[in-house]
């Protein structure tokens, strides 16, 4: 995670307090902090199980362990995790397998049968620990019986360019997936199940963080082809013959299975966003607050914002600071050939409308320091942010219609980068009106 101290915001500079409020936001979703509160007791007999998938997945292992060595049961514990290249942290009883986000490859399909036979194995007496974050989805990559792989690979794919939101997606994921949506509480009845999430989706439904391994489906086969069909995706045969049929579909509300099957959410972008007012408020700013669920466009979400944001500089009675706090996960529609992910496209939105607007400065980040499937956590807009562009000789408009939003703060030096933070609870944004 990115380091720094207590910012004065009649001191400190408008970048410091922004990435100072991005700190915040990383420290309220730390697996150490948010994991241990929430770990079961453990029976005395009987095998201790865990499991996991996503960018957090890997310090809530950790975490778990930690925690178990206070209670006096590690020894027993076992498992396998499997998290995104470089979200990997020693454990000493449970094992960490690196595998590719946001497409699938061959490692997360091995780890995902090896976790699918391990969970098979136990029995009444046993505890299953699940570990459940944002990524899990692409993480847990083992096809249904009648999709290849590379069918597989290529559905993702055409999904993550189609500007679906991840609900829809993962609806889809769920119904071509051997062990999402509830697939792996089946594999393991009659075993205890304990699944720990940690948040990355709008309105927090367990059924769609990492596509609900251990949650009830209430979504079916005719949804997943109606939103494939919806988005025009080519669709293969194999997979149009699973969602036609019945072999696709997953286990329901009310199905036995999950009579000993508990999904508890442990850190929610929600607590994140309030733990980040909180500590606005404590440093002398006015807090609005937009909520952690927005959805919708990237870069039409961030000229909406700009908007806001030159309202309340203009209207402000007083010079005390403000800033606009929100959540959630926008989409992306992929129209050209350009790089970037979706905070870096509402970031180039917000400052193609703010149009060098004075006092107004803006952070967008996520929270698992990773935008889209760049190397960046997210971009800094400021006032002078089109003018360093236009010396640079970059437009912020051409940038926007090749989809190249990486391109252009790159070009200006306004990226942020943290390197993988370990936990991911959807992203971050926050406007600075001075």
């Amino acid at each position: 995670m990115i380091e720094m101290q207590a910012v004065d915001v009649e001191a400190g500079s408008p970048g410091s307090i922004l990435r100072e409020l991005f700190e915040c936001a990383l420290r309220a979703a730390n697996p150490m902090h948010c994991v241990p509160d929430f770990l079961p007791d453990i029976p005395a007999r009987g095998r201790v199980v865990v499991i996991g998938a996503g960018k957090a997945s890997a310090a809530m292992a950790k975490a778990v362990e930690a925690e178990a060595r206070q209670r006096g049961w590690l020894e027993r514990v076992e498992g396998l995790v499997v998290t995104r290249y470089q979200h990997g942290v020693d454990c000493e009883k449970i094992e960490i397998v690196e595998a590719s986000h946001p497409v699938p490859d061959i490692a997360g399909e091995i780890a995902a049968r090896r976790i699918l036979e391990l969970v098979t194995e136990l029995t009444a007496e046993d505890t299953l620990i699940c570990l459940v974050s944002g990524g899990g989805s692409a993480l847990l990559a083992l096809p249904a019986d009648g999709v290849s792989a590379e069918e597989k690979t290529a559905l993702n794919r055409a999904l993550l360019r189609s500007g679906a939101p991840i609900d829809r997606m993962n609806c889809v994921r769920k119904h071509i997936s051997a062990i999402k949506g509830g697939r792996l509480a089946a594999a393991a009845y009659p075993a205890r199940v304990v699944c720990l999430m940690i948040s990355d989706v709008p309105f927090d439904d367990p059924s769609v963080i990492a596509s609900g391994p251990t949650v009830p489906d209430p979504t079916t086969v005719h949804d997943a082809l109606g939103i494939l069909e919806h988005y025009k995706i080519d669709i293969p045969a194999s997979v149009r013959e699973m969602l036609e049929g019945e072999g696709g579909e997953t286990p329901k509300p009310g199905d036995p299975i999950f009579a000993h099957v508990e999904n508890i959410i442990v850190s929610k972008p929600s607590e994140m966003l309030a733990a980040v007012e909180r500590h606005a408020v404590d440093i002398g700013l006015r807090v609005v607050s937009l909520g952690a669920d927005l959805e919708g466009e990237a870069r039409e979400l961030g000229r909406e914002h700009a908007q806001l944001a030159i309202q309340l500089r203009n209207e402000r009675q007083d010079d005390q600071p403000i800033v606009i706090l929100s959540g959630g996960e926008t989409t992306v529609t992929v129209r050209g050939d350009g790089r970037g992910g979706r905070n870096a496209e509402y970031a180039l939105g917000l400052a193609v409308e703010l149009d060098g607007a004075t006092g107004i400065h803006g952070l967008a980040c996520d929270t698992d320091g990773i935008d889209g499937v760049e190397d960046n956590a997210g971009v800094i807009v400021d006032p002078d942010t089109l003018k360093r562009a236009r010396k640079s000789q970059v437009s912020a408009s051409g940038s926007l219609l090749r989809n190249d939003a990486y391109g252009f703060f790159a070009a200006i030096g306004s990226l942020v980068m943290t390197g993988p933070t370990r936990t991911n609870v959807n992203d971050f944004r926050a406007i600075l009106i001075l």
